[in-house]
């Protein structure tokens, strides 16, 4: 693979939204969906995707920068022996979807978890037509050929979804979909990695790694498993009390304001948040807004004759 600037298309010094930029437009172009009949198309996608995975890593550009690692996120000469490697740096668990609004793209290697049967396959032997040398960790043993690279996916998850955590359905590389499962305890930028489904090599089939992003939501907001929601009500429903619908991430329930509310009082749903490691659900914290009218006669002059209780800013000593 060549030089990942090179790649893309950009200056060495370019900035985040400039690398974002040429991105987009390689994606769009190259996208395999948009050339199934060009193999080629695909394999440079793939490429471009892995640059730009390297050059978006804050930490993976200034190592590729400072020539610690290869344009693979492959370590340059560890453990005092020259050249990099291929497939020594592998992805952690990640799903699909695109970067951007495109769908899945793959592109080869990339991660962090470090898989040293092909580290050590790659320095000691086992492909490329490279004589095989024993393992100097002892035993004299012959290194495993190397797995075949990983694909990995972008993938765009509303957050309802998340929520809920229901199945999306991915495209893969080979055209083929499948249905996945979101883990429980979802968090934005987790990984999932799908066994098997990436490239062949001599030692076997690479994974599939996804990374999901959670989409944000206009009127929800998350703070760990909860959900929160700020709800507005009426004077009179506020006054009164009474049962409000109230939206949650698995459709509207009634909820029951207590009468004489202000607002900022915060009701509780259970079980209406997102999913937790464990399994189960957060709440969903509701916290009610009164809302006055801007202009509103009656309202006006029944205020004016009403005598308000006094102190209600005794607490803050004023």
């Amino acid at each position: 693979m060549a030089d990942p600037y090179a790649t893309l298309g950009v200056s060495r010094d370019a900035d985040e939204k400039t690398i974002k930029s040429a991105y987009r437009t390689l994606a769009k172009e190259l996208h395999p969906d948009r050339n199934k009949d060009n193999p080629a198309a695909a394999d440079r996608f793939g490429k471009v995707t892995q640059a730009y995975d390297l050059l978006m890593d804050k930490d993976k550009r200034a190592a590729f920068d400072r020539g610690e690692i290869d344009e693979e996120g492959n370590p340059r000469g560890p453990f005092g022996y020259g050249g990099g490697g291929g497939g020594g740096f592998r992805g952690q668990g990640g799903p699909q979807g695109g970067f951007g609004g495109f769908s899945g793209g793959p592109y080869q290697g990339g991660g962090e978890e470090v898989d040293l049967g092909d580290l050590f396959s790659d320095l000691f032997g086992g492909g490329g037509g490279r004589q095989q040398r024993s393992n100097p960790f002892g035993r004299g043993g012959r290194a495993a050929p190397p797995k075949g690279a990983n694909i990995a996916y972008r993938m765009q998850v509303s957050f309802t979804d998340a929520a809920t955590r229901e199945p999306q359905r991915i495209t893969l590389a080979d055209g083929k979909t499948i249905d996945l499962k979101l883990p429980a305890g979802l968090v934005d930028g987790q990984q999932i990695r799908l066994a098997g489904k990436g490239q062949q090599g001599p030692g076997g089939t690479g994974d599939g790694i996804v990374t999901v992003q959670i989409g944000g939501h206009p009127f929800y907001e998350r703070d760990g498993d909860t959900i929160r929601l700020d709800l507005p009500i009426t004077l009179k429903e506020a006054v009164l009390g009474g049962k409000v619908r109230v939206p949650t991430v698995d459709g509207p329930v009634m909820l029951t304001v207590p009468a004489g509310s202000s607002s900022g009082k915060t009701l509780r749903l259970k079980g209406r948040g997102f999913s937790t490691k464990s399994g189960g659900r957060g709440d969903q914290l509701v916290r009610l807004m009164v809302e006055l009218p801007e202009d509103d006669a009656a309202l006006k002059q029944f205020v004016e004759g009403w005598e308000a209780p006094g102190g209600v800013r005794d607490e803050l000593g004023v």
